[in-house]
């Protein structure tokens, strides 16, 4: 466990950064405290989505289209202010009133008809048998940053898009949240109990730039070679068919609610939990 420098005595785990991502694949919005709803999901993260004619996510998996666009959510307001990257333009709608002219402004970004769909009970997570928030270590972050010097800190977090970040931890301590195919590990933050479940597979998006889309030559590559050597020995290896993976999936226990908040302590329940 790190110590701290005043006084060289253990940092306990803690919750440092809480992201919410209101609509699925555009810009994050830094938090200081978010709902977790009965599904798992934080409110407001994912709540809405763009889809195509046919129901399907327009997504920065679909097309790097996605990371042109800037955008900010007032969940008070409920107002999408949308613009594109280089552009000083920016125009705000009503997710309720202006629901036409927000279709057609994405519509005509994309080249195609789109639609923003709204699930307020429990968003449009990736892993809908894992749609709690995903985890990772400031320390996790800062450990990719020394495999690709191109980046910087906030590029990288907006690559990986994850929810919650802990500090006072080593990297990829986040790997101690779950176990053999089959088991959870069960972890506290605040007043509310996750399940680990599994590290998170990750896409094509942190391959590309969060903000143009051009993407890093062989990032997958780099990044697979770097995540089989530094693998930790706490965590569960049957769990990487494949290196590619990083943050953590999770769901809650039992359908509780509550809201966690950024100084949150982080704390591991299940004592057996990454104990190599």
């Amino acid at each position: 466990m790190p110590l701290t420098e005043e006084t060289g005595s253990p940092e306990l785990p803690s919750l440092v950064r809480i992201t919410l991502y209101p609509v699925k694949s555009l810009d994050g919005l830094a938090v200081n405290e978010a709902v977790v709803l009965p599904s798992g999901a934080l409110e407001h993260d994912r709540r809405f989505a763009v889809v195509d004619g046919e129901g399907r996510f327009v997504n920065g998996k679909r097309t790097a289209k996605v990371h042109q666009i800037r955008s900010s959510f007032d969940a008070s307001a409920r107002t999408l202010t949308l613009g594109i990257q280089g552009h000083d333009d920016r125009q705000s709608f009503s997710v309720d009133l202006d629901r036409e002219a927000l279709d057609e402004w994405l519509s005509r970004h994309f080249d195609f008809p789109v639609t923003v769909v709204e699930n307020a009970g429990g968003g449009f997570p990736d892993d809908t048998d894992s749609p709690g928030p995903t985890l990772l270590s400031a320390a996790t972050l800062r450990a990719v940053l020394e495999w690709f010097p191109e980046l910087v800190e906030d590029e990288c977090r907006r690559r990986f898009r994850a929810n919650l970040e802990v500090g006072g931890v080593e990297p990829f301590w986040e790997d101690r949240l779950f176990s053999e195919p089959g088991g959870v590990v069960r972890f506290r933050v605040g007043e509310v109990v996750f399940e680990g479940v599994n590290p998170c597979q990750r896409c094509v998006v942190p391959s590309r730039s969060a903000v143009d889309g051009v993407p890093i030559p062989e990032f997958q590559k780099r990044f697979s070679t770097k995540r089989r050597e530094t693998l930790p020995p706490w965590a569960a290896a049957s769990r990487f068919n494949h290196f590619y993976r990083l943050a953590l999936n999770t769901r809650v226990t039992h359908g509780q609610r509550g809201t966690i908040r950024v100084g949150d302590e982080v704390e591991i329940l299940d004592p057996e939990a990454g104990a190599n």
